[in-house]
């Protein structure tokens, strides 16, 4: 399939699958540019029915993506940190808020923004030898792309304080055990693993799919009393679309569903 090219991304769609490639070497830094993009790209394959599932993951072997480049920040201007820190807001919340699966193939460091972008995602898949971190704190900033609070509500508070407050830096076999990130691979291994949950996944409902994720999600931020009559609501509305006849047709009939994600 061709690629389609754009600030810092490279987006390629596989059937169901796109697989969107950080590609700012040689650290597949972020920069305001390739942040806009990302909402762009997000936007663009919320929109194209066609996709089920987002793939990320990074540029060459040594890097998944180390974040911002710390020399947009050497003046110490406010207007140059509050333009970035809105741009990771809105990149991350974007890609936290696609309608499919997404799942981040970390193929080596994954710092700071890096991080961030990793959490954003649903699942994540770490090769053996990736190191994550946000050592934002050690140059007097903090993680403002969703930091403090996804890997807080991942791993829990002592952990995330470990991170963020003492500056540890995590290999794969510890991110693993701690429940930051879902699976580890071998090395050059990750993006094969994705994309195979990523079939997976093509294998459910899109519909389904979707509304299950917003539920998921709103556990992160609602209360039980609320979540649950949400949750039936959402099962109710399932009942509008064409997905849900087709997907018990095809059980009674004893075939494969052939989804419309409408």
């Amino acid at each position: 399939m061709k690629k389609h090219t754009y600030p810092g991304l490279e987006l390629e769609k596989r059937g169901h699958t796109a697989i969107l490639t950080l590609a700012n070497p040689p650290a597949n830094t972020w920069t305001q540019d390739s942040l806009a993009a990302l909402v762009e790209v997000v936007e663009g394959l919320n929109a194209d029915r066609e996709i089920y599932s987002l793939v990320v993951t990074g540029q060459g072997e040594k890097f998944f993506s180390a974040g911002a480049d710390l020399k947009l920040f050497a003046s110490g201007e406010r207007a140059i940190a509050a333009g970035m820190a809105h741009h990771f807001g809105r990149a991350f919340e974007t890609l936290a808020a696609f309608r499919g699966v997404s799942i981040a193939a970390i193929n080596g460091y994954a710092m700071g923004g890096g991080l961030e972008c990793a959490l954003a995602c649903d699942i994540r898949v770490a090769e053996e030898q990736a190191v994550l971190a946000l050592p934002e704190a050690a140059v007097g900033l903090l993680p403002c792309a969703g930091g403090t609070q996804w890997l807080s509500w991942m791993v829990g508070e002592g952990w995330a304080k470990r991170l963020i407050l003492c500056g540890e830096r995590l290999d794969a076999a510890t991110a693993l055990r701690i429940r930051l990130v879902e699976e580890v691979t071998g090395k050059g291994e990750a993006l094969a693993r994705a994309l195979e949950l990523a079939r997976a996944a093509e294998r459910q409902s899109p519909t389904s799919v979707a509304a299950c994720k917003r539920m998921i999600q709103a556990a992160r931020h609602m209360p039980p009393g609320e979540a649950l009559p949400s949750e039936r609501a959402a099962f109710v509305k399932l009942f509008d679309t064409a997905d849900q006849r087709e997907g018990v047709t095809a059980f009674l009939e004893k075939r494969t569903p052939m989804w419309r994600n409408a």
